[in-house]
């Protein structure tokens, strides 16, 4: 296995997510690829070699959704470890999370990506089939 594996690391891979805010409501993207695949979740991406981590959070949400947005802050870094049936560690990431709001074009255009999108109130992202790390993410703001 390769160190660029996503499946079945050999050391962590750092990445980052962005939580989109407009008003009340929050971005949500149902993931088409694992980890994740087929739950809601929000814009996020591997970091490239060379790139800052705020470059890569910004390029991550373009490529996803085709939106310009500016990040606001620093939410919190996430560990997402899922291990298999047989307790081999099948992903193993560290998120890196910002808050962003949109700067200027309000059209997503959605990636391959992405299986469908939604612009949900924050109050009822809980009621949606989401990833376990989004789940931490808002459990820990």
């Amino acid at each position: 296995m390769s160190s660029n594996c996503r499946e079945y690391p050999i050391r962590p891979i750092a990445a980052v997510s962005v939580l989109i805010k407009s008003g009340s409501k929050i971005l949500l993207i149902k993931r088409r690829f694992d980890p994740g695949s087929g739950k809601w979740s929000i814009p996020g991406g591997l970091i490239e070699l060379g790139e800052t981590v705020r470059e890569a959070a910004l390029r991550e949400v373009y490529e996803e959704t085709g939106l310009t947005v500016n990040l606001d802050k620093l939410l919190n870094v996430i560990d997402y470890i899922e291990v298999d049936e047989k307790g081999a560690i099948r992903f193993h990431y560290i998120l890196i999370c910002f808050s962003a709001y949109i700067n200027g074009t309000f059209s997503i255009k959605p990636s391959e990506e992405v299986a469908d999108f939604i612009w949900v109130e924050e109050s009822d992202v809980l009621n949606y089939d989401i990833t376990d790390s989004l789940r931490k993410l808002l459990a820990g703001r």
